[in-house]
């Protein structure tokens, strides 16, 4: 198991029984809120889907098949695999006040709504237009998404980490630490205190004997 996917399984959160999956996540006083302890909401049925069979990510181009966007395309900004919801960027928006007060209207705002992932189908690059797609596996043993129209290879796609940093396309520089550097065990310890080990390192030669002392 990699160091990744094992801190994940350490830091996934626990929840109860009854908790309605939002687009909050479950620790945040958002989300605790919606869900206060004692609370019995309605029941949500969700279609599973596997994990290895979850066909779009987030960074794709994707076409809204109904509502009042219908036939428009847009980027998923986000991912919510737990209800099959899927949010794009700048459409499905709907309106609200925030930071209403009794001497204060608030401020209007425009905020993207989730799609059921049913909704949307994924953009092939080639033509632009919506294609159905199924996972194969190339010569070389890669498993790749196909689009069932066209027959071509839609790559994931590359996103960005909060640094502006892609990992795949990352190069080290001459002040980067290499793997080899950084795995490299450099330190021996030792039963030593820091004191002999000074003296050991500077020749010091020490013939003074501590003085008996007694406890009682």
């Amino acid at each position: 198991m990699r160091l990744t996917n094992l801190l994940l399984a350490a830091a996934r959160v626990v929840v109860p029984k009854d908790y309605r999956f939002g687009t909050n996540r479950p620790w945040t006083p958002a989300a605790k809120r919606l869900n206060p302890p004692g609370k019995k909401r309605r029941k949500v049925f969700v279609e599973p889907v596997a994990t290895e069979d979850w066909s779009v990510f987030r960074g794709d181009t994707v076409e809204i098949n109904g509502g009042k966007d219908k036939g428009k395309q847009g980027k998923i900004i986000q991912v919510f695999r737990r209800r099959n919801w899927v949010i794009l960027e700048g459409l499905n928006t709907h309106h609200r006040y925030i930071g209403k007060t009794v001497d204060y209207r608030g401020t209007y705002i425009a905020s993207e709504a989730p799609i059921l992932l049913r909704d949307v189908s994924l953009i092939d690059p080639s033509d632009r237009k919506p294609t159905e797609v199924e996972w194969k596996f190339t010569e070389e043993g890669e498993r790749v998404r196909v689009s069932v129209r066209t027959g071509r290879i839609i790559p994931k796609p590359v996103v960005e980490r909060r640094d502006g940093i892609v990992p795949q396309q990352w190069k080290d520089g001459p002040k980067d630490t290499s793997p080899e550097d950084t795995l490299e065990n450099s330190y021996v310890p030792s039963l030593k205190t820091l004191e002999e080990e000074v003296m050991e390192k500077m020749g010091i030669q020490e013939n003074r004997r501590h003085k008996r002392s007694y406890w009682y």
